[in-house]
């Protein structure tokens, strides 16, 4: 087996995992730099790594969240999700989720008689519903200065 594969199970870090990753993350939080790489040295077998910086930060990200115990998967980017893995994603409900894809709201297709989305089709409706939401909250804070509700 792949060691690549191996890890597509989701695995919640033990305390003494969850310690070592708290330590680990903060110090090499402390080591980013601006670069597009980044060079770390391993221990064992002395070699030196490239790393792209973008990997660097999603690693001490990965470290950070498994430092408060949170269980951790990475998910491509092409990967298809069932409606469950959906909603899990959006942390709606399964029903909400097969009501936004009926009403066009997120693109899918079927595999069968099942529904299958995008992962990056999640990404993009969440980031959307995001930009979204700030801009409301910006509309509703310039009626409320603009009706002097107190709000400065």
């Amino acid at each position: 087996m792949c060691a690549a594969h191996k890890y597509h199970e989701i695995h919640t870090p033990t305390d003494q995992e969850a310690k070592i990753a708290s330590e680990s993350s903060r110090l090499l939080a402390a080591c980013l730099g601006r670069g597009e790489s980044a060079r770390i040295k391993l221990i064992d077998g002395e070699q030196e790594i490239t790393v792209p910086m973008t990997a660097m930060r999603m690693l001490v990200d990965i470290l950070a969240h498994m430092a408060q115990g949170d269980a951790v998967k990475l998910v491509p980017h092409h990967a298809e999700l069932t409606t469950q893995q959906a909603a899990d994603f959006l942390n709606v409900s399964r029903p909400f989720i097969v009501k936004l894809l009926e009403e066009g709201k997120i693109t899918y297709h079927k595999v069968g008689t099942r529904r299958r989305v995008l992962f990056k089709d999640l990404v993009e409706y969440k980031r959307n519903s995001q930009i979204k939401r700030a801009d409301t909250l910006d509309e509703l804070a310039q009626q409320a200065q603009e009706l002097d509700l107190g709000y400065d």
